[in-house]
């Protein structure tokens, strides 16, 4: 089985014995079913579980409802199952094909009869007109593909050869040669195989890359299919954006133009598409910001923008030229920028971040712009041996205006520290997390003033 970040926090929502239920969020494919099915088996003595995708009937329980004791009357008798106080978990998947399932959600939570979690794709967009969203009641997280972390231990490696390599990202210090070299082809590797759990899966079983092609094809063949089925009004010009991003991150500077996909439209007669595919999880948009300041929202400008996949394994099998095994091989007459670059946006957002990048006519263009801990951190992606050249990066770090104090340059070399920048190895993505914040924050202003 592969081991998920996200069952940490599945163990907290059963240490918190109901008094919630939670949404798992995600692309198709990413692994929720799976991971929810597993944790169920392992604590609690009554599953219920109904997919509504599966069982389209399964509706029924959730129309001409008088209050939650009806629901559950209805739960055990299209489950065939007894309802055992706080033993029970009731698991409804795909339930973007029942928003009402989520409307009452609040009651049954109320009521702590069972636990509930919810599951599905596309909540981003079909869960948009739910009558009312239990807040306070429901809490959601987001499951992605696996991150190169994930990979890593889904590969049999070791904790500590991450435990290493965090060591030296840490201490900004090289890491042993011998750790660097594993480290690197695992990298390379998981540029083929991404982090869909069914390739991850297959490729373990079989090492067999011709596989792993064929079941990433198959899912992005379920990625069109979404796109017909949740929206057919405008299916045909999503799929076009869909079809384009490979095409369009493969170009020199990278930047998605609406012009390849409808000549003379505009970028905002197709930003509802754009939505629309980063909502349904299947793609990450970097929007350029003007200005590296904080806050970045600020200076952002929808209408420049990357637009990367939301796996780099299905960004790789959609090239279709033998990509692959040129990148296991580390072919030097390539350029990786595109699949590098899209790895590292999908590590971020994994890790909390909204990728942006920085283009200017004065400092020329950054891969990435992040904002963490109140300041910007400019990043550089960089594939090829001369990884020491990034003009743009230099003009940026001798603004005095904008007074970045650091900047990473993620390479395929070894470690190093030149002035405000850090070289580091592209693997090491895997350790850059958001600030956050303390586990308390105790706040005391003091006693009332006596007037």
């Amino acid at each position: 089985m592969l081991k998920r970040k996200i069952s940490k926090r599945l163990e907290q929502f059963f240490s918190d014995n109901g008094r919630y239920a939670l949404l798992v969020d995600g692309a198709r494919q990413v692994g929720k079913t799976f991971i929810i099915e597993d944790f169920a088996r392992r604590h609690y003595e009554n599953f219920i579980e109904i997919n509504f995708v599966k069982t389209p009937s399964a509706r029924r329980i959730f129309e001409n409802v008088d209050d939650e004791s009806d629901i559950l009357e209805k739960l055990s008798t299209f489950s065939r199952k007894g309802l055992m106080r706080g033993k029970t978990l009731v698991f409804l998947d795909e339930v973007q094909e029942c928003p009402e399932a989520v409307t009452y959600i609040k009651f049954l939570v109320q009521d702590g009869t069972c636990h509930y979690v919810l599951s599905g794709s596309l909540l981003g967009v079909e869960l948009k007109n739910v009558r009312s969203v239990p807040v306070g009641f429901m809490d959601e997280v987001k499951m992605y593909p696996l991150d190169f972390e994930e990979f890593v231990l889904a590969n049999g490696e070791r904790e500590e050869l991450i435990a290493a390599a965090r060591k030296s990202w840490e201490e900004r210090r090289p890491l042993d040669r011998l750790y660097h070299e594993r480290l690197s082809k695992l990298f390379r590797l998981y540029l083929v195989v991404g982090g869909m759990p069914a390739a991850v899966q297959r490729y373990l079983d079989t090492h067999d890359i011709s596989a792993v092609v064929q079941e990433q094809e198959q899912i992005l063949v379920e990625y069109r299919k979404d796109i017909t089925k949740y929206d057919r009004e405008n299916s045909l010009r999503i799929r076009e954006v869909f079809e384009r991003i490979a095409p369009e991150l493969n170009k020199k500077n990278k930047r998605f133009y609406v012009n390849s996909v409808k000549p003379g439209e505009r970028t905002e007669r197709l930003e509802d598409e754009f939505v629309w595919l980063k909502k349904a999880g299947v793609a990450i948009p970097s929007y350029v910001v003007d200005e590296p300041v904080v806050p970045l929202v600020l200076s952002k400008r929808s209408n420049l923008f990357k637009l990367f996949m939301n796996d780099v394994g299905l960004l790789a099998a959609s090239y279709m030229d033998g990509i692959q095994l040129r990148i296991l091989n580390s072919e030097l007459d390539i350029n990786f920028g595109s699949v590098y670059e899209n790895a590292v946006a999908q590590e971020l957002v994994a890790h909390g971040f909204l990728p942006s990048y920085y283009s200017s006519r004065e400092h020329g263009e950054i891969d990435f712009v992040l904002e963490t801990g109140g300041k910007i951190l400019p990043i550089e992606v960089k594939s090829g041996k001369h990884y020491k050249r990034h003009r743009a990066l230099n003009k940026l770090m001798e603004c005095d205006e904008y007074g970045i104090e650091s900047a990473i340059v993620f390479d395929d070399d070894a470690m190093d520290v030149v002035g405000k920048v850090f070289y580091a190895p592209i693997y090491m993505v895997m350790f850059l997390k958001k600030d956050s914040l303390p586990a308390n924050m105790i706040y005391d202003i003091g006693k009332p003033l006596e007037l």
